[in-house]
């Protein structure tokens, strides 16, 4: 039992986990005992009880994080009761928890639910005590919902700021990318009078972010964030010349530091933004190799990172690189940015791309005032209670979609093709059309959009007829396929009508050298590769970027140390 307080002042805020099972309640609240001290754990016989329960939680404004049912009920079936739960709590996490009788006999029938999103997880009901499969599977669902649902408990930075203005936003979204937990607090607050009080500005700039040792400073932007935490790239503690430079930190990137690093390569990762790339933004991956309940973007590349950084990795941040060099016969490659150079035997391009944007300048004038490129999961939480539209058809739209419809009252996906099944994977499309929160509108496109200080309204056309029509609107996500901006890379780095890096038989043959193509992922510059989504030709999917990422290690060890010509 957890010891209650007899007062008044204190509540219990703790969020819920709701366990409903008729004969194995007992069993499940006995499993779920070491969950009481952070989580109000509550065991119910019945979809009813279960029903009141929930109700009384969202009448106190209480939290869901997670409802564990077995597979069959006594008074409804189980999905049925998950989709019921939904109305009151879509952010709460929902598990089957079969009991060994039953779980294979009720698998087969509840595994297409599990396709379509309609629970998360499917689970034997632990047989034993320490059952540490069972809670790892618990764990990373609650961890899961921590991070993208409720406001942390425990702070790593603090931020104040009077309003949510888009430097704060980005700032915030920053954080939530690298999972680094902060809030943002008021300057009149207690908290925020104590930080500014140690800042001591008498009119700071906002805002104002405290630093891991408690000393404040003024965030201009996202890099005096970055710096804060990773340094600058002229602070590099390696010798005079790395073996290898990356530039990029998404899943390519990520790949090549941990398994050039770990092959005894110095290696240095630089990134403009945060580490994870477009990928870091996804708030769930269910279709990445060895992650059966899904993956955030966020979690796999923080895990990646710091795999690479046990290695030896050095990473930077929020330093675009403005440009490459090419040395002289026996020279180093020279990676320039604002922050400092990094000179390096071998360079790995792996700087992905970016969002196209929309061209309409009424909705870019609004970037950070409700108009988000990309997922914008710190955003998403902005989002209760509103109508939202996400403009793109590929997986990344359709996981930021499916992560907004968790706070949005509504989300439409607005696509220029008539559906979404020439670009979105079919698990997605199976879990969009059975969110009731949800509608997918093809052949439409937003021309305009406007609002008194954020966005409020956009105006979309059919573009089958021409019809525009206005509709209000609490924010705009846009997703919209993706540019390569190689602006910086030398000339001598060829590139394909559309500006991504050629590589291997794709390179020009009067380019190749003695006759033959370079290597595979190699570019028309001895030395320099390129690897995931910037690379002309690749798959634009996590794995394949991943596994590019992991192959082009070999070929840079080939090109450092080249086995000598036999006689």
């Amino acid at each position: 039992m957890v010891p209650t307080s007899s007062t008044d002042e204190d509540v219990d805020d703790r969020p819920a986990i709701l366990l409903v099972s008729e004969e194995n309640s007992e069993l499940l609240l006995d499993e779920f005992g070491r969950y009481a001290r952070d989580y109000d754990v509550r065991a119910v016989r019945s979809a009813a009880e279960a029903k009141a329960t929930v109700k009384n939680l969202f009448g106190e404004g209480r939290q869901l994080a997670l409802a564990v049912s077995e597979s069959v009920l006594p008074d409804d079936d189980v999905l049925a009761m998950f989709q019921r739960m939904r109305t009151y709590v879509p952010t709460a996490r929902r598990l089957i928890a079969a009991h060994w009788s039953r779980f294979r006999a009720d698998a087969e029938a509840l595994r297409p639910a599990l396709a379509k999103g309609k629970y998360d997880a499917y689970l034997l009901m632990p047989r034993g005590a320490r059952d540490e499969e069972f809670h790892t599977a618990v764990c990373e669902i609650l961890s899961d919902w921590g991070s993208t649902v409720a406001a942390p408990v425990v702070e790593t930075l603090r931020i104040v700021s009077p309003s949510n203005d888009g430097a704060t936003l980005a700032v915030r979204d920053y954080l939530d990318r690298i999972g680094v937990p902060a809030l943002v607090h008021d300057p009149e607050s207690g908290i925020g009078r104590e930080v500014l009080g140690r800042l001591g500005k008498e009119n700071p700039h906002y805002p104002v972010v405290e630093r891991w040792d408690g000393e404040p400073y003024e965030a201009a932007s996202v890099r005096d964030v970055a710096v804060s935490i990773y340094g600058r790239p002229d602070q590099i503690e390696v010798d005079r010349i790395a073996d290898l430079v990356i530039v990029g930190a998404g899943p390519a990137g990520l790949a090549a530091s941990v398994y050039g690093a770990s092959e005894g390569l110095t290696t240095v990762t630089i990134e403009s933004e945060a580490i994870g790339g477009q990928a870091g933004t996804s708030s769930m991956i269910r279709n990445y190799l060895g992650f059966p309940r899904g993956i955030s973007g966020m979690r796999l590349a923080q895990r990646a990172r710091n795999q690479a950084i046990r290695f030896g990795t050095q990473f930077f941040t929020g330093w675009p690189v403005t440009r490459l060099e090419i040395g002289g016969l026996g020279e180093p490659f020279v990676v320039c940015t604002e922050g400092g150079d990094v000179r390096a035997r071998a360079a790995v391009i792996a700087s992905g791309v970016t969002y196209r944007k929309l061209g309409v300048e009424t909705i870019d004038r609004m970037v950070g005032s409700g108009v988000n490129y990309g997922a914008a999961m710190t955003a998403a939480r902005e989002m209760e209670g509103l109508d939202v539209c996400v403009v793109g058809g590929g997986n990344s739209a359709g996981q930021a979609a499916i992560h907004l419809s968790r706070f949005a009252r509504s989300v439409t996906i607005l696509v220029r093709r008539p559906d979404l099944t020439a670009t979105m994977s079919a698990y997605l499309i199976g879990e969009i059309a059975f969110n009731p929160r949800i509608t997918v509108e093809g052949c439409r496109c937003v021309v305009d959009g406007g609002g008194e200080g954020r966005l409020e309204w956009i105006e979309v056309e059919d573009t089958s007829t021409g019809e525009r029509t206005r509709r209000e609107t609490g924010g705009l996500f846009l997703l919209l396929g993706a540019i390569a901006h190689c602006d910086w890379l030398p000339p001598e780095v060829a590139h394909d009508p559309n500006g991504f890096v050629l590589t291997g038989r794709d390179v020009p043959s009067p380019a190749w050298r003695d006759g033959l193509p370079p290597e595979n992922l190699e570019t028309t510059v001895p030395g320099i590769f390129a690897v995931g989504d910037i690379r002309s030709g690749s798959m634009k999917r996590v794995a394949s970027a991943s596994g590019e990422g992991a192959s082009v290690v070999p070929l840079v060890h080939a090109w450092l140390e080249p086995t000598p010509t036999p006689v």
